[in-house]
């Protein structure tokens, strides 16, 4: 098979890393995903990934009563990277060879985020893990993974999802939801649809970054899709 795209960022929720958990990391949903990402990095597909913090965040949101907002985003940013090394650890553990670069500095864990650096660990095959989202508070990690995929040349940024795309309302709460198969970021904006922040999606506009959402938990998916098959929705400037 041959991949339509060159270089993707994957933008990965926390909360896909639970499995069917309450909260946490599922070993066996890192595993899955891994071997997902596996297959089209086999292609020769370079990578970029970031992962929400939703999963490890939520799991003391009664703890975190109280705290201001920095304060909360800032933990936040830590849950992102806490699962950045978990999938780091998945990907390595089947034979990727990977690199982890996060926003805020921790050298003793990961480098810290340098543009030209990480373009030349994509070039060299080796999948890119972004953590800490942009090491601002007030930006969510669809933000992060759209500024990352705009300063890594990225063609495409591929959001994984456990619904089919994008619905006019939730698919898993409404049965007759109705799927868009395509979708301009202004049909985006106007209806209100849940698909990325608004920042995330003014940015992909203003840069012409195609998005692509579909469901990562059927299996193939991935590869289909970077390979140019027409899954999930597809939203553009036109």
């Amino acid at each position: 098979m041959i991949p339509l795209y060159k270089r993707i960022l994957l933008k990965l929720s926390g909360e896909s890393l639970m499995g069917k958990s309450e909260y946490g990391i599922e070993p066996e949903a890192l595993k899955t995903f891994a071997t997902e990402i596996s297959d089209i990095f086999q292609l020769g597909v370079q990578i970029g990934i970031v992962i929400g913090g939703g999963n490890i965040f939520r799991g003391i949101e009664a703890a975190a009563r109280g705290i201001d907002k920095v304060s909360g985003d800032h933990m936040g940013m830590l849950a992102t990277v806490i699962n950045s090394i978990a999938f780091q650890n998945a990907l390595e553990d089947i034979g990727v060879h990977t690199r982890m670069q996060t926003a805020i500095k921790m050298e003793q864990i990961a480098e810290p985020f340098i543009r030209r650096r990480a373009i030349r660990h994509l070039e060299k095959n080796r999948i890119v893990i972004f953590g800490a989202g942009t090491g601002n508070p007030y930006f969510t990690t669809d933000t992060a993974a759209v500024l990352r995929a705009i300063e890594m040349n990225a063609e495409v940024v591929v959001k994984a999802t456990r619904v089919n795309g994008v619905y006019d309302s939730d698919p898993e709460k409404n049965v007759n939801a109705r799927f868009f198969k395509s979708l301009t970021y202004n049909n985006i904006m106007e209806n209100n649809l849940r698909v990325m922040d608004q920042t995330a999606i003014t940015l992909c506009k203003e840069n012409n970054l195609p998005i692509r959402v579909f469901n990562i938990n059927v299996r193939g998916n991935l590869k289909r899709l970077v390979c140019g098959e027409e899954i999930g929705t597809t939203i553009t400037n036109v």
